[in-house]
């Protein structure tokens, strides 16, 4: 049988980074949760197998042991889920799949964290993630929006249960204890029961007003301020717009943003980036031109015999760093523009303009004066 390679389980090369690791990680565990796939059998395998991945991968002795020796190698070794860091990631993921994620944050920024789980008996977990796409002015500068969502709120004919009148039976799956073990390696740690979502019960017959969903969607419409800086893959909590409780609490909506390229700037970070492109005889007779920067324009001096892809560097007109307010560079890169075409007339300019530089127009000349000779003499018999 062939033996499976965990960087390709986890759809990542062998040379990703730690943050790429745990990124595609996260993706698949939570494609193949089996609280998203109930009564697949291979989703839930190939979910085991993406823990016993990252479990290996995610740790640095254990990476290298495998990269060195493959899966054997790790065999005696404690290749089961051990060490805090790994635990620590992949009860992550469970918590994120039973609650969204809290903790500390930026202003309304939250990074990854514990978050909340649902309670017994809620068929949906309180908050909830959207994907947000913002242009790349609003993301330069910030901006308010207006955001429709849709949000859960408990069936009042089932009492948010999705069984008809509210009757449940013990859940067959975990025998009423609302838990199941799973085991990996010599380590074994317990999960909410993905059948009955921890509750202990099964429905006995779906509700018919809510066909046993347990709840029922509700539009809303919301204002977001969202602050000058943020970038792709940063996420910001709306706290109290996310799905609604039995007890009429709501938990919190999670706004994750992808922002759009634009034609000239291109962004890394707080820094920004742009071409300039600049006539050969600009760059030759040096020039002070204009350039658009993301607060207006800027004075460029190009020095005399500027080269192409050369770099200027105007410090604070870049980007605002979401984590400290500080601002990044903007960093201006020549692009020397030569003519595709020469008139007579230019070619007569340019032969003369070149005769009047005299033995410094002909580097090559003086720089491979010697080599010619050498190379003559190779053949010599």
């Amino acid at each position: 049988m062939t033996e499976l390679d965990y960087y390709e389980v986890l759809e990542v090369s062998k040379d990703c980074s730690g943050t790429e690791l745990k990124k595609s990680y996260r993706k698949l565990a939570m494609k193949y949760h089996p609280d998203r796939n109930q009564g697949d059998a291979a989703a839930e395998e190939q979910f085991k197998v993406i823990n016993e991945a990252y479990q290996v991968l995610s740790d640095d002795k254990k990476r290298a042991i495998y990269n060195q020796y493959g899966k054997a190698g790790l065999e005696g070794r404690g290749g089961g889920f051990g060490g805090g860091q790994n635990m620590d990631d992949i009860m992550d993921i469970f918590n994120s799949m039973f609650g969204g994620a809290s903790g500390g944050g930026f202003g309304g920024f939250e990074q990854q964290g514990r978050g909340r789980r649902q309670s017994s008996n809620q068929k949906y977990n309180l908050d909830f993630e959207v994907e947000y796409p913002l242009k790349f002015n609003e993301a330069i500068f910030g901006v308010d929006k207006k955001i429709d969502i849709n949000y859960k709120v408990p069936c009042n004919d089932c009492h948010g249960t999705g069984a008809e009148k509210g009757k449940l039976d013990h859940c067959d799956y975990c025998n009423g204890q609302g838990q199941v073990v799973m085991k990996q390696g010599f380590m074994s740690f317990a999960q909410t029961c993905p059948k009955c979502q921890g509750a202990g019960q099964k429905v006995a017959s779906n509700c018919s007003s809510c066909s046993g969903r347990g709840y029922h969607e509700e539009p809303d419409t919301i204002t977001i301020n969202i602050p000058a800086g943020v970038d792709s893959g940063n996420r910001l909590r709306a706290k109290g717009y996310g799905n609604q409780a039995k007890n009429g609490q709501r938990g919190d909506l999670y706004l994750t943003f992808t922002v759009e390229e634009d034609e000239h700037f291109i962004r890394e970070g707080s820094n920004i980036y742009i071409e300039v492109p600049v006539f050969f005889t600009q760059a030759v007779l040096g020039e002070t031109i204009t350039i658009p920067s993301l607060d207006g324009e800027l004075e460029l001096d190009l020095k005399i015999g500027t080269k192409d892809k050369e770099q200027f560097v105007f410090n604070n007109e870049g980007v605002v760093d979401v984590h400290s307010g500080q601002k990044g560079r903007l960093i201006a890169q020549i692009k020397v523009v030569y003519p595709k075409k020469l008139k007579d007339n230019q070619k007569e300019l340019l032969q003369k303009l070149q005769e009047s530089f005299g033995v410094e127009s002909k580097p090559h000349t003086s720089s491979f004066e010697n080599t010619f000779s050498r190379v003559k003499g190779w053949f010599k018999k």
